[in-house]
């Protein structure tokens, strides 16, 4: 029973799977299974490639500290070169050859009675291993909406997700829906090519002006010769954005006036873009700056100055063959409907598996019957020799790279113990995880989310999308507190046996 038996099942090959397939071969381990539904490596920079895909996050942060990349070709880099970058990862630290694409996971269960973890493929195949690892990120389930007549559309459909670069946009009539930060990086781009434009708003987003500069061979050539250079220019990155997030997001109380100042540039930067004073009242959003995530681009704005693009406010009422029915009656004709819509965080991807512990727990059923709970964003109780590297109070920093290597020295000091005391399995005890989860919900307390205004937000970061409750996708930390903490935290906070 178990089919093939492996040290670690690793789903997912995105970075988090990349990072934790590197950390396991750090501590010995050889015999490990990354496998992923797609047909390569890279996780979202795999999957999306539409039309102004780029980083959001400064390039010299979005990257593994220990493996930093020199050629970047501007500040903030484009899809493609994420892309790459997981792939020359992956081959510098010899982690593709544990890789299976094109495989399913059905759901795992932990058999007690063995000891392993019985993971079911796609297909019937069953595989076994003694530790399984979720890498499979917030962002790995698109969202489709319910909208009535959607299924009548004649013209093509595209999702964000799931793009067709063979498809031409040039002289098409296109309607899309949604406006956040995909949103934000395609409809400047389809501005270029269609020959009209109709942007669906159901929530304005807060839009930062972007410092965005290529970096020349020249001082590629210097990051690459003299590597301290870059890490000054990373630390910069690192700590710039790590302290406005804090004050901004997790001080709240305190720092009210940084995201005022937020919205005070947003505003600055679309009377700039837009003469038209009603248009811009319309793309002014109602909620807090820091209750969804901001965006930057120096483009959005003055796409709506174009006279072929058209933003629709009203909501829509249906979709018919031919194009959309506003809830005011007006119809707009298309032929190309694009899907912004983002992904299904709270409902698809928490957990993206069935994930099924000691004594029959569900994973996603017990976080949505009591709270989003994780031991230091990483590990449960009843869920022996399991990690996630996309738990809930995870997220630290907007890099994802931090999250993943605060994570990765977790698993460096958990499984370390484990092989120093010969030992076989590891839980988290419910002591540990409730002290934990207590002192996040003590810490959001500050927080934009707990005191702002973000009730029209419609933000994922909220797990009902109400923008009140509970918000449990973010650590409300510094990084340098997150990563301090993995040193530090009490090894009697877990079983070990």
């Amino acid at each position: 029973m178990g089919g093939q038996r492996f040290d670690a099942i690793i789903v997912g090959a995105g970075f988090g799977g990349i990072g934790a397939a590197i950390q396991l071969s750090r501590l010995g381990y050889d015999n490990i299974l990354i496998v992923d539904r797609e047909d390569d490596l890279g996780g979202t920079w795999h999957v999306n490639h539409y039309p102004g895909l780029a980083c959001d996050v400064a390039s010299p942060s979005y990257s593994y500290r220990f493996e930093p990349n020199p050629g970047w070709s501007r500040l903030y880099a484009r899809g493609a070169e994420m892309k790459r970058y997981a792939e020359n990862v992956a081959a510098k630290y010899n982690v593709r050859r544990f890789m299976r694409f094109n495989t399913v996971v059905q759901g795992a269960r932990w058999d007690e009675d063995a000891g392993v973890w019985r993971v079911a493929l796609a297909g019937g195949e069953t595989l076994s291993a003694q530790f399984l690892i979720a890498a499979t990120g917030y962002l790995s389930q698109p969202h489709t909406p319910d909208i009535p007549g959607i299924e009548t559309f004649t013209g093509r459909i595209l999702h964000g997700a799931a793009w067709d670069d063979s498809y031409s946009l040039t002289g098409r009539r296109v309607g899309i829906i949604g406006t956040g930060s995909t949103g934000v990086q395609l409809i400047p781009e389809l501005a270029k090519e269609v020959a009209e434009l109709t942007v669906y708003q159901r929530t304005p987003i807060w839009v930062l002006p972007k410092i965005d500069f290529g970096f020349a061979p020249a001082v590629q050539r210097l990051f690459a010769r003299v590597p301290v250079t870059q890490r000054v220019l990373r630390w910069f990155t690192d700590n710039s954005v790590d302290f406005l997030m804090v004050v901004a997001m997790w001080k709240f109380r305190y720092f009210k006036g940084f995201n005022r100042t937020g919205e005070g540039l947003s505003k600055i930067l679309r009377f700039l873009s837009i003469r038209d004073k009603e248009l811009r009242r319309k793309l002014n959003p109602d909620f807090d700056f820091g209750c969804k995530r901001p965006t930057l681009s120096n483009t959005y704005y003055r796409a709506f100055a174009k006279p072929h693009v058209h933003l629709e406010t009203n909501g829509i009422e249906r979709i018919e063959p031919d194009g959309i029915v506003a809830k005011d009656g007006a119809k707009r004709f298309i032929d190309t409907l694009v899907l912004a819509t983002g992904f299904n965080v709270w409902e698809a991807n928490m957990p993206a598996i069935e994930v099924i512990g000691r004594e029959g727990r569900n994973l996603g059923k017990w976080w949505r019957e009591t709270s989003f709970q994780a031991y230091e964003g990483i590990s449960a109780p009843y869920f022996p020799n399991f990690l996630t590297m996309a738990g809930p109070y995870a997220w630290v920093g907007l890099s994802w790279f931090d999250a993943v290597e605060y994570e990765m020295r977790h698993m460096d000091r958990l499984f370390s113990e484990l092989q120093r005391r010969g030992a076989r399995t590891f839980e988290v005890t419910e002591a540990a995880n409730a002290r934990f989860m207590d002192r996040m919900t003590t810490l959001l307390e500050d927080s934009v989310f707990n005191l702002g205004s973000c009730a029209n937000s419609r933000s994922y970061w909220f797990r009902d999308r109400t923008g009140k409750g509970e918000a449990p996708l973010f650590r409300p930390t510094s990084v340098r507190s997150a990563v301090k903490e993995q040193d530090r935290f009490p090894l009697s906070d877990y079983a070990i046996a």
